[in-house]
């Protein structure tokens, strides 16, 4: 089975993917070159995760910001 290039993966996809790669390794059952070659998959696995963890968290501070500068309107309750 193809593998998805690595930026086209979604969060989701890049984290299983890498939980995969991390039971393969600890399982030891590898030779050193396939070792080799999915662990550096994996640092670019974690790499790209981590940048779209800090983009997501970026846009939730600009949400934020945006919800701060916002006028605060009076709440009516219809309730008696």
């Amino acid at each position: 089975m193809a593998r998805k290039k690595i930026e086209n993966l979604s969060f989701e996809e890049a984290l299983k993917e890498l939980e995969t790669i991390v039971d393969q390794l600890e399982k030891g059952e590898l030779n050193l070159e396939d070792s080799m070659s999915i662990f550096e998959r994996g640092l670019a696995l974690s790499q790209v995760s981590q940048e779209k963890l800090k983009d997501a968290e970026q846009k939730v501070q600009i949400l934020m910001q945006r919800q701060e500068k916002s006028a605060l309107e009076t709440f009516e309750s219809n309730e008696l």
